[in-house]
């Protein structure tokens, strides 16, 4: 099995950093299922470490993540299970995104290239997002005749308000630069190219100088109260996902996108 996740500790001011690096060497990094395993491992790694007080994530040198890996053996076996079987399966993704947002530890993320689909509900599922200026983020699903899952749109929310998460989610094929996230709230940094670990680097050096019991109890609080009716506004959010799998437009819309043509939707 290969490893796409790699973790370095004992970084920055008294050790207190920790760097978690995605990256499959092939410049998309795709999130195929295995690899949505591996980063949740990661994550829960860091449940029982009271020496890490901040996590940076990152992908690769050009690209965070191009989202959800369509041309995986495992993902496109999705096409063929019976309804149980594929609700069971697409926990995959809701259950990477909690993991990293139930952290204790505060997260950033090093954005470089381009962030996509399921790159983007991982990063919305972070405390902090640094971002290189020629980068972009695309939120596709709905152009694969999908909707918007993990229990992302709460999260956007949060980050945007509704008619920017509109906006982003439903006009799927439309690129958002860095500025545009920066603007909208979806990013909190912007960086020269090449430089969001850097940035994310030192970011992290300063929470880590803070008390790390005071910075986990803050987080905690602010992460309660941010998302106390998230649960509640997105717990159909799967099934969603897993009954719009079985539509033709889905069906149309990813044959499109292998195909590299327009898709021809029909609401059915």
């Amino acid at each position: 099995m290969v490893d796409y996740v790699t973790i370095e500790k004992g970084l920055g001011p008294e050790g207190r950093i920790a760097v978690v690096r995605f990256d499959r060497g092939d410049g998309i990094n795709a999130l195929s299922p295995e690899a949505l395993r591996q980063l949740t491992d990661a994550a829960r790694s860091f449940e029982d470490d009271s020496e890490t007080s901040v996590v940076v994530l990152t992908g690769g040198a050009k690209s965070f993540s191009a989202g959800f890996d369509l041309k995986d053996a495992e993902g496109r076996s999705r096409q063929t299970m019976d309804m149980g079987t594929l609700r069971r399966h697409l926990k995959l993704g809701p259950r990477l995104t909690r993991a990293w947002q139930d952290m204790e530890q505060v997260t950033i993320g090093a954005i470089e290239g381009f962030c996509v689909g399921g790159g983007v509900a991982l990063a919305v599922a972070l405390d902090f997002r640094v971002m290189a200026r020629d980068a972009h983020i695309r939120v596709p699903e709905i152009a694969l005749g999908m909707n918007m899952s993990w229990q992302s749109v709460p999260r956007m929310l949060h980050l945007m308000g509704p008619a920017r998460t509109k906006q982003a989610v439903i006009l799927a094929d439309d690129r958002i630069s860095a500025e545009e996230a920066y603007e909208w709230g979806l990013v909190e940094q912007v960086t020269d190219p090449g430089k969001s670990y850097d940035a994310a680097m030192a970011l992290a050096a300063k929470v880590a100088a803070q008390p790390p019991i005071s910075v986990a109890m803050t987080k905690l609080t602010v992460n309660r109260l941010a998302h106390a009716l998230d649960d509640l506004a997105s717990h159909m959010d799967l099934d969603q996902f897993a009954l719009a799998s079985l539509t033709e437009d889905h069906k149309e819309g990813v044959a499109a996108f292998l195909g590299r043509r327009k898709p021809r939707f029909k609401g059915r």
